[in-house]
């Protein structure tokens, strides 16, 4: 089947978004505004990331700028939007960049190289910001994939088949002559006309060229194995403040979930519930337990898992001085609230917030 490029094109032109990191047409793309939106978008909706995105190249307007922040300012203007590492490969790839003259390589090959750059991404700013003819497969073009071509077998086995048909989407001379338009119109076209549920099939400018629409099933598409039950994980968070109203916090491991961040102090998360008693042995002070408040419990989802956390809270006169050698940082709870932490850590803050007694 050849699909017209022009009629996509079109289409495009006529009804295209305006996004603060798309450039305008006649403009030329802005390769950090490309990269950061991309990052920005792993997981996350366009509508979440835009006041984040306006906010960060305020902070830092170029990628010079980026890389020169130390990471707890750069963790810090991430918080909230969620899965660490990307912001830890953010300030790595913007440092990498920096050292090679502030310039984003140009191809498919050169951005892979960087740090937190996969092949969807590496693809996606080629595409976009140096004009390279490749299609960026993410989830709006998997699924205008599979419904062009009636592809009915489940992902995720499916996925490498999807790309694969994928990458033939802009066979069409015309593609070629716009690639950073076309890449962007399929966003778009999954985006706003061939939608996860009810898409708008009468609107859309390859409606005679669709044989899920012909057969009937371009809703159902694409077909996903069934997902398997999300576990349930457990952990202990200790909230310690001072009679300045100092704050403890410890930063985690640079790897792992949450890498990097800093966060109320605590034992590594489990399949098994922990006991008062067991939960208050990993304490980060020696208290009494009878000085330890139990506040209640957070549940936060994540993506492969749910977590249910058991807080506890006390308050000490001051910190002793070991706590800085046991890895112990102490904010004024005003500015901690600024800092790089995760949602999952404010939530907790956030239910310790009273008084204790």
């Amino acid at each position: 089947m050849s699909l017209s490029a022009a009629k996509l094109l079109r289409w495009y032109d006529r009804h295209r978004r305006t996004l603060p990191w798309r450039a305008l047409p006649g403009q030329t793309a802005n390769p950090y505004h490309v990269w950061l939106s991309e990052i920005m978008l792993q997981q996350t909706t366009v509508t979440a990331v835009i006041p984040y995105f306006e906010r960060f190249t305020r902070q830092f307007p170029t990628v010079t700028d980026l890389a020169n922040a130390d990471q707890d300012t750069v963790m810090a203007a991430w918080a909230g939007l969620g899965y660490y590492a990307r912001a830890r490969n953010l300030h790595a790839c913007a440092r990498r960049v920096a050292d090679m003259g502030g310039r984003f390589p140009d191809t498919v090959e050169g951005l892979r190289a960087l740090p937190g750059i996969g092949p969807y991404t590496a693809a996606a700013i080629a595409a976009i910001a140096f004009g390279r003819p490749v299609v960026p497969v993410d989830g709006n073009v998997e699924r205008v994939t599979t419904r062009l071509f009636a592809m009915t077998d489940p992902l995720p086995r499916a996925r490498a088949a999807i790309a694969a048909q994928a990458a033939r989407l802009n066979d069409d001379p015309v593609a070629h002559g716009r690639p950073s338009d076309f890449a962007q119109a399929l966003f778009d076209l999954g985006a706003g006309i061939c939608t996860p549920r009810a898409p708008a099939c009468a609107l859309c400018p390859w409606r005679a060229d669709c044989a899920g629409l012909r057969e009937g099933i371009a809703p159902t598409l694409p077909r996903k194995a069934p997902r398997a039950a999300r576990p349930t994980r457990y952990g202990v968070h200790f909230h310690v403040t001072d009679a300045t109203g100092g704050l403890l916090l410890h930063r985690r491991e640079e790897t792992g979930l949450l890498g990097g961040t800093l966060g109320l102090p605590g034992p590594q998360w489990r399949a098994e519930r922990w006991s008062m008693e067991e939960g208050l042995s990993h304490a980060p002070l020696a208290q009494p337990a009878a000085r330890w408040r139990h506040v209640g419990e957070v549940r936060h989802v994540f993506t492969h898992f749910t977590l249910i956390v058991d807080v506890y809270a006390t308050r000490v006169e001051r910190f002793p001085n070991a706590i800085a050698r046991d890895g112990g940082l102490v904010y004024p709870r005003e500015r901690a609230q600024q800092m790089g932490i995760a949602s999952l850590m404010r939530k907790c803050i956030a239910l310790a917030a009273g008084p204790v007694e």
